[in-house]
């Protein structure tokens, strides 16, 4: 049973991470994120897996573009609910501690935002590293 900071993540047993892994995984995972508020299950199914396999031990970067830049935003996970799901909120808290969170520059741009609206510990960050993220050995990308 590998166990996380999370509460509502409480092992890869459990309900959000069932598929009973219990080593420690050696890739990395890169997973973008193309929908925000208005694609709850979307959102929240990426923020799942990121945290899920965060807690497995794999090296996790998760990319916010589009509309789910805005979950970067202080307070805006906070605010996102979806019945019988792990607060957003939490997940995030998850990707934080143990992995990379990237919201797309051009996607900041568009909306105004700057370092200093993210939450600390977010980068900006454009499509060339992205690209060099993908394209290292021994990395699957999952885009929702």
């Amino acid at each position: 049973m590998v166990k996380t900071t999370c509460s509502t993540l409480v092992s890869l047993e459990d309900g959000y991470g069932g598929f009973g892994y219990g080593g420690v995984m050696s890739r990395t995972l890169v997973i973008k994120l193309t929908a925000g508020a208005e694609e709850p299950e979307r959102a929240n199914q990426a923020f799942t897996v990121a945290a899920t396999a965060v807690a497995a031990g794999a090296t996790v970067s998760l990319w916010l573009t589009g509309e789910a830049v805005w979950f970067a935003v202080p307070g805006r996970a906070e605010a996102f609910e979806l019945p019988h799901a792990a607060p957003l909120a939490d997940l995030l808290t998850a990707v934080l501690e143990g992995g990379q969170l990237t919201v797309c520059t051009q996607c900041a741009k568009r909306r105004d935002l700057t370092d200093s609206d993210l939450r600390p510990g977010t980068r900006i960050a454009g499509a060339p590293a992205f690209t060099e993220e993908i394209l290292t050995d021994n990395t699957q990308a999952i885009v929702y």
